[in-house]
């Protein structure tokens, strides 16, 4: 059965945490996940150090990723989470407006779960990410 966007429900879903210094990228970000899982809880961080924050607080069901934050690289934050065992699991899409050779290595290396262009950024990254993010808490639990 193919879900359209509506019929995804927040159910047993923690929130989407978008680490985004822009206003208009993270509003952005947020319209479309409302879409896909209307009701979810959406965190915005603008720079690592406050995604920092937030994670230590409450792990996420998914991360929306920008590359170019104002104290560091998102492709290098992905890496630093992949490292650490309680936050790996967490899929992570990372978005960029300039997606760079070395870029695409360090997500690869981390293990994101998609590598996108702002411009490209749409639903279906979410419902990769809501359905990679379900598929990981039933291995968890």
């Amino acid at each position: 059965m193919i879900r359209t966007v509506s019929q995804i429900s927040p159910r047993n879903l923690a929130h989407c945490l978008i680490i985004e210094d822009s206003a208009f990228d993270s509003q952005k970000m947020s319209r479309v996940v409302d879409k896909v899982v209307k009701g979810c809880p959406v965190r915005v961080a603008t720079s690592l150090r406050e995604a920092r924050k937030m994670l230590s607080e409450a792990a996420p069901a998914f991360i929306l990723l920008d590359n170019n934050l104002p104290d560091g690289k998102g492709a290098d934050f992905a890496r630093e989470l992949a490292a650490n065992a309680r936050l790996a699991h967490i899929p992570v899409v990372l978005i960029s407006d300039w997606p760079s050779p070395f870029m695409w290595e360090k997500a690869a290396s981390a293990g994101v779960l998609h590598v996108v262009d702002k411009s490209d950024f749409d639903a279906r990254y979410v419902h990769a990410a809501v359905r990679t993010a379900r598929e990981r808490r039933g291995r968890l639990n």
